[in-house]
């Protein structure tokens, strides 16, 4: 009776006045001791409330039941098609809602509705991995700083590759925990594209020279972030730069001179196609006599033949750590060692490239040294 006279009320009733009393109908409806008969009245005016077409309305009738797991699901369906702020609302919030439901709405919505379903707690990975494919930047943006969402490696790259280029959803995946180090790299590559690109602009460097040094930079970044992954990560992220013709054979002479010879292995393991333990094989004979044919496999620049070998002779003789706490001093040993083999062979810069390049890196070993000291 009362919802009746509820309903013959509202039909002219002020719509501020309506907003407050179908607010209060729906708290009584999610109260646990209303009687069933109440309840079954109430069933019956929901969805005759919710197509009230005041905005008002329909948001705090959606913002009183968006909660509740026991709301009928044809109320819930209608309320989550609502347009606006009271439709997201409940995308956001329902646990009524089922997985197909939501990856539904994610493929038809507009970007805030997709987005509101990107902040929902412990968001599923099968939806996570919906919007980073289909999802408006803004949604994506959601989803990257959704700290309870599952959100699988790929569906990750995904984001990066459409929105790698926006600074603020740059940052919002550095600071995700489980970013993959592919994505990682990628993020980096658009940061250091961006810059470099400024600098010419600026006309401070040249723009052969502002493009090596920006090359330089992203492969100091590489090495640095492979450290601190995981062998199967790792994999992933070298196997990620071969795709993109970025596994050069410049960072492959820097992650061996890093001593980092997890990277230095799989990279070596993915240009040659054999198995990685098949390479740590070759490159442990201390004779260098496996590792020259495995060299002439994958094409290496000749004149860089003495730095990696050079390198791993030293490698063989140290107890390193193949991690981010790596023995001190390690990478300026090897350079120093190294540039004394081709000092020894009356090899400079000009005669060449590689000492360029090693000299370049033997400069920022002593700075890092004495940034660490």
């Amino acid at each position: 009776m009362i919802v009746r006279q509820f309903l013959e009320w509202a039909r002219t009733a002020p719509e501020d006045a309506r907003a407050k009393a179908v607010a209060a109908l729906a708290r009584a409806y999610v109260m646990p001791d209303l009687g069933a008969d109440d309840r079954a009245e109430m069933d019956a005016a929901l969805p005759e409330i919710a197509a009230d077409p005041s905005p008002l309305v329909q948001l705090e009738l959606a913002a009183a039941l968006s909660h509740h797991p026991l709301v009928p699901a044809d109320l819930v369906l209608q309320l989550a098609g609502l347009p606006g702020e009271a439709g997201e609302v409940v995308l956001a919030q329902s646990p009524v809602l089922n997985m197909r439901e939501l990856i539904g709405f994610c493929t038809s919505g507009t970007p805030a509705r997709q987005a509101a379903i990107a902040r929902r707690a412990d968001l599923p990975a099968p939806i996570a991995a919906v919007i980073a494919e289909v999802g408006s930047f803004d949604a994506c943006l959601a989803l990257a700083g959704n700290a309870t969402a599952d959100v699988p490696g790929f569906a990750l790259g995904h984001i990066v590759a459409r929105f790698g280029d926006v600074p603020e959803l740059r940052e919002a995946l550095l600071a995700h925990a489980d970013l993959p180090a592919a994505a990682h790299h990628a993020l980096i590559r658009a940061v250091a594209g961006t810059l470099s690109a400024f600098v010419e602009e600026r006309q401070w460097l040249a723009p052969g020279e502002a493009a090596r040094v920006t090359r330089e930079a992203c492969d100091q970044v590489t090495v640095t972030e492979a450290a601190r992954r995981q062998s199967e990560d790792v994999r992933a992220l070298v196997e990620s730069l071969q795709e993109r013709g970025e596994l050069t054979s410049a960072l492959v002479l820097r992650s061996l001179l890093c001593g980092q010879v997890r990277l230095f292995l799989e990279a070596v393991s993915v240009s040659a196609g054999i198995p990685v333990d098949h390479v740590a094989a070759l490159s442990a004979d201390r004779s260098g006599e496996a590792f020259d044919l495995l060299y002439d496999r994958i094409g290496l620049p000749a004149g860089a033949r003495i730095a990696f070998r050079t390198a791993l002779k030293v490698l063989q003789a140290e107890a390193y750590l193949d991690e981010l706490d790596e023995t001190p001093g390690l990478k300026q040993r090897i350079i120093d060692r190294v540039l004394a083999e081709y000092d020894a062979l009356g090899e400079g810069p000009e005669d060449n490239r590689v000492v360029g390049l090693l000299r370049r890196w033997q400069v920022e070993a002593r700075a890092q040294d004495a940034l660490a000291a």
